[in-house]
């Protein structure tokens, strides 16, 4: 009779790795095509499933076997329920929006540069209805995004000449674009 040496933590870890290659061999395939009817079509949240499902099968690799019951049964169960948590989740969730139904208008691009253009127009004429000493104002504070203390510093008059000229020329600006939309 010949000795054999125990099985060591590697060779199990090796039959175990080969055990699960075959299962996600045989079962992979059919796992995503169910799991993407549970899904409503959608095939990377069915991938999404599947993989869940076949991390779970790897933690139960030991009782996956057919002498304990169907493997095809027990991962189309498992499947099952994470696809409906899933769907549960993103029920407690706020709507998810998918690209293809996201408004562009609304997200204005920064390099869209007709957009850009456009803006600067409207900026121009807008600027064009208040005084020279409110425009450098507007222009130190804003376009060149100084504090009101800085731009008052630069244009050599008090912080609180800044915020008044700033006041008047965006009352002044409010009121045009105003016009503007009637």
């Amino acid at each position: 009779m010949a000795i054999t040496a125990a099985p060591t933590a590697t060779t199990t870890a090796n039959r175990d790795t080969r055990a699960f290659d075959a299962l996600v061999a045989e079962h992979r395939q059919g796992l995503v095509r169910y799991a993407t009817q549970l899904m409503n079509g959608d095939r990377s949240a069915a991938e999404d499933v599947a993989q869940e499902t076949l991390l779970r099968a790897w933690r139960h690799l030991d009782r996956l076997t057919e002498d304990q019951g169907s493997v095809r049964g027990w991962l189309t169960r498992v499947a099952h329920n994470v696809a409906m948590d899933q769907h549960r989740a993103r029920r407690s969730r706020p709507t998810e929006i998918a690209w293809s139904e996201f408004d562009a208008e609304s997200a204005a691009s920064i390099d869209d540069t007709a957009r850009e253009v456009e803006d600067r127009v409207l900026v121009d004429e807008l600027l064009a209805h208040v005084s020279q000493l409110h425009r450098r104002t507007l222009t130190e504070v804003y376009l060149s995004d100084q504090t009101a203390a800085a731009a008052a510093e630069r244009l050599g008059v008090p912080v609180g000449t800044v915020k008044s000229r700033v006041f008047h020329a965006l009352r002044t600006i409010r009121s045009q674009s105003m016009d503007l939309a009637a």
